[in-house]
């Protein structure tokens, strides 16, 4: 089965040989959080996120006594108290409560804080009220939340980021993010944290920092421990302390490529996949600020959220109900009962769709919908030869763990989007560790004459190799040969980049989508620099990407 790992490995090999750079410098800092207050019960800073028009998460931890390190069920529990205020004097709170801060989930605090008015900047803090730790403060947190359902917003901008590998570098571009002029939130779109141990997929830097625990992570103390070690990073916590996150997760918050029933990095000696799935859910739910949704079914991570009359975001999970991938070369990639999705997942995605009264339709999608082939075949001419040879009919897919895996799904989904005339529709996507901006086509093999149905715009990893990485040659030689390669037979590809580590800014307004790509110099670096590597916008109506001479202005 062709796993990311090996697919990397694979495009790597098309490429032409290049010399090995050398290990660049580890710096040994120690991470700290951002903000003020009492650091060492608030070890884990403070994060806020889903924000609605009246209401927001709001996240911490509480480490009363030096025993009550996560995973460790250790310490007593605390109560604690919140407080949301229009400004950092709290002198006018408009919002407060209590929470208990206990073994069962961690010392982890989360509180969904509601009557709050829409689209205002919130400043916001917890305090410990009784335990060894009574009286500690935390760092102050700021949040927003989102505007009205009804209000005519005029630009919505998000922070887009995916693919963040402790072990493989710094979170520079966390730092560079929360740079940015009037970001509304940051949408991570899966690959929070890693579950390897150590060095087991770093590339060409090796271990520029040590994952705790050392050994992969399995159980629900190992899965705690992680999260706690990478919300200690100054650049996250800093960015969390911020602005509110909107995530979803991918594989690697439990296991690579996985799928409903199991996963590429889980072994029969590392106990039921269940179990481990169920751990993983249970640390990510306590230790992120997101707000799972609820039905009959039990409570989901797909979710919606809206931004006025401009711009509705559905929030994908497309691990947890997934069928298992098969080969590249199976002609069960176009099996109609195959789904990536699950079928009240999509149900849910189609009707939001075809329903919103939003201008702008965002898919916060966890991997590629774009099909990626070689070559795109035309099925009506190709079908006799595809079926002789047993192959998916409509090419090889570059990568199947993909929505190319799932053709089923994705006629499903998008033959929706254009017979209900549903208009702009963008995929904002991560998880391939590179930067994509494409056209998706109403068939592959006749772009562009046969129209587009949508188009995706996919942010790079923050850290986690690329193809330079993992055959340990410098940025753009490796990549940039296997980049003209794929979109020489894939035109609706319309840029490609496989190599540098970065960030995104979209910035949504009624006329035009847009997203700009930030890359970094050097990730092993914590100091490194940035540059704009690419700007692609999509106008309204258009279901096209087009290049845009730079970012938009504030």
């Amino acid at each position: 089965m062709t796993t990311r790992r090996n697919l990397l490995r694979t495009s790597a090999a098309l490429s032409v040989a290049a010399p090995v750079l050398a290990h660049a410098a580890r710096a040994t800092a120690a991470p700290t959080p951002g903000g003020t207050g009492d650091r060492r019960v608030f070890a884990h800073g403070v994060a806020s996120g889903d924000p609605l028009p009246d209401r927001v998460i709001l996240w911490t931890r509480i480490t009363a006594t030096p025993a009550a390190t996560p995973g460790s069920g250790h310490g007593p529990s605390s109560a604690v108290t919140w407080e949301i205020a229009r400004d950092e004097s709290f002198g006018t709170v408009v919002a407060s409560g209590s929470a208990q801060a206990v073994a069962d989930a961690d010392f982890t605090v989360k509180v969904d804080a509601g009557g709050l008015s829409p689209d205002t900047r919130y400043a916001y803090r917890f305090r410990v009220t009784s335990g060894p730790a009574s009286g500690a403060v935390s760092p102050i947190g700021h949040t927003r939340t989102a505007p009205a359902t009804d209000a005519d917003v005029s630009r919505v901008r998000f922070g887009v980021v995916s693919c963040a590998n402790w072990e493989a570098g710094y979170f520079g571009a966390y730092r560079h993010l929360r740079n940015h002029p009037d970001l509304t939130a940051i949408v991570h779109l899966g690959d929070y944290l890693y579950e390897y141990g150590t060095g087991e997929y770093t590339g060409k830097t090796g271990v520029v920092r040590t994952h705790a625990p050392r050994h992969e992570i399995v159980s629900l103390a190992d899965y705690r421990i992680r999260h706690a070690q990478y919300k200690t990073d100054p650049d996250l916590a800093e960015l969390h302390r911020r602005l509110p996150w909107i995530c979803t997760w991918d594989d690697h918050e439990s296991a690579n490529d996985s799928w409903r029933g199991g996963a590429e990095n889980h072994q029969a000696s590392e106990g039921d996949w269940a179990a481990r799935k169920a751990a993983s859910e249970r640390a990510y739910y306590e230790w992120m600020p997101v707000r799972p949704a609820a039905d009959a079914g039990g409570r989901h991570l797909y979710r919606r959220l809206r931004f006025g009359t401009l711009l509705e975001l559905s929030m994908l999970d497309l691990r947890t109900y997934r069928d298992e991938q098969v080969s590249m070369t199976s002609r069960d990639i176009d099996a109609p009962n195959r789904s990536i999705t699950g079928a009240a997942q999509m149900n849910w995605l189609t009707n939001g769709l075809t329903s919103s009264a939003t201008r702008w339709k965002i898919v916060g999608n966890p991997v590629m919908i774009t099909p990626v082939v070689i070559p795109p075949l035309d099925q009506k001419n190709t079908a006799a030869i595809t079926e002789m040879l047993g192959l998916p009919e409509g090419g090889l897919p570059y990568n199947p763990d993909q929505w190319d895996g799932y053709t089923a799904d994705r006629r499903r989904l998008l033959d929706t989007i254009r017979s209900r005339h549903v208009d702009n529709v963008v995929f904002i996507t991560g998880d391939i560790h590179s930067s994509w901006a494409c056209d998706i086509p109403v068939d592959a093999a006749a772009y562009p004459g046969g129209g587009t149905v949508a188009t995706e715009l996919v942010a790079t990893s923050v850290t986690s190799s690329n193809i330079d990485d993992i055959v340990k040659v410098p940025e753009h030689t490796a990549g940039s040969v296997v980049s003209s390669a794929l979109t020489a037979v894939n035109r609706h590809v319309r840029w490609n980049d496989f190599d540098a580590h970065g960030y995104s800014v979209f910035t949504v307004t009624p006329a035009a989508a847009q997203m700009d790509w930030y890359f970094l110099n050097d990730k092993t670096d914590p100091k490194s620099g940035q540059y704009l590597a690419k700007s692609y916008r999509v106008g309204n109506g258009t279901q096209r990407v087009s290049p845009a001479a730079g970012p938009i202005e504030r």
